[in-house]
């Protein structure tokens, strides 16, 4: 029985990062056991930006989903090689494409690589080897990660804008248990709003007073899309990550450092385009013992509780020329 035909595009950097000014680079692979017509080999790049509003989201009506078009960023297709025969074996065809030419008009920015919960941008390139009507066609596809060009990036790091924050039980905006609502308690702290994706999120907290045991202090990291629907704004917020800085009842007055790596595909920086915009906050929850905590399925590490605290801070993503890999 003969082996199948298959086709792979091979990227010539291992982390697949590119910048929109910079030729994506690589190779075609193709590994057959007998030689193969083809009509020609063609390399397309595709980039977009998909929007996705669930039925019910945030009160939108049903007949909303699935009627966004994507927003196309790039679409270019370039024939590597002619038509005529693959010999059998192992064959690597070298490719270079260019994303945009130098003097070309650019309809959409190049935002960066990200995979949210219904904003999806995305860059895909597919190899297609067309072999005519009796015979299957072959094609094999990749995804590749846009980041920001150098020459729009500032030289250092944005230097971190740190927030001063107290958390009480006056702070809160939903309803607390009584004996932590009389008993009440005091949390401060600083955290950096503003900061590069290349570093961690940084800063520090203290309980200076606390009534009621706490079981636990997390940090969880939230991303905020938003689309315009018709005339309507959906907004849509989900949790990124979490991450425990503080189990069990923690000392009074000692400082805890916050020190959170950010996830690179989950996160971008902040985006604030025409028909979407893509945001990040910081929140912070204070647990409390209580029976009630143990009782309570887990659901949304973030929603208001009775036995919990929480504190939101708005977070901006930057990205800076250090922030470039080397490739």
């Amino acid at each position: 029985m003969a082996t199948a035909t298959t086709v792979n595009v091979k990227l010539s950097r291992s982390n697949r990062i590119y910048r929109s000014s910079e030729p994506v680079e690589g190779k075609i692979v193709i590994k057959s056991a007998t030689s193969i017509s083809h009509q020609a080999i063609r390399l397309s790049v595709n980039g977009s930006v998909n929007l996705q509003v669930r039925g019910g989201s945030a009160g939108v009506i049903e007949s909303f989903y699935g009627v966004i078009k994507p927003i196309q960023i790039v679409k270019k297709t370039i024939e590597v090689k002619s038509s005529g025969k693959i010999p059998p074996g192992t064959t690597e065809i070298p490719f270079s494409l260019n994303l945009r030419e130098p003097g070309e008009s650019i309809v959409e920015k190049f935002y960066e690589t990200f995979h949210g919960t219904n904003i999806n941008i995305q860059y895909l390139l597919t190899a297609d080897i067309p072999r005519g009507y009796l015979h299957k066609p072959l094609s094999a596809t990749m995804e590749f990660i846009i980041e920001s060009g150098r020459v729009d990036l500032p030289e250092r790091p944005i230097p971190p804008e740190m927030v001063i924050f107290y958390i009480t039980q006056d702070t809160q905006r939903h309803p607390l248990l009584p004996e932590i609502k009389t008993g009440g308690f005091r949390v401060t702290g600083k955290l950096a709003t503003q900061c590069s994706l290349q570093d961690p999120l940084s800063g520090e907290l203290t309980v200076e007073a606390s009534s009621v045991p706490i079981t636990s202090i997390d940090i969880h990291l939230l991303r905020v899309e938003s689309i315009i629907v018709g005339e309507r704004i959906v907004t849509e917020t989900s949790l990124i990550q979490s991450t425990q800085i503080g189990d069990g009842d923690v000392c009074h007055n000692m400082t805890l450092p916050i020190y959170v790596l950010l996830p690179r595909l989950l996160m971008c920086p902040s985006v604030f385009a025409g028909p979407f915009s893509v945001e990040f906050k910081v929140c912070i929850t204070i647990s409390f013992k209580s029976k009630l905590a143990k009782a309570q399925p887990k659901s949304d590490p973030t929603a208001p509780r009775l036995w919990m605290a929480l504190e939101r801070l708005p977070l901006e993503l930057v990205r800076t020329k250090r922030d470039q890999f080397s490739c």
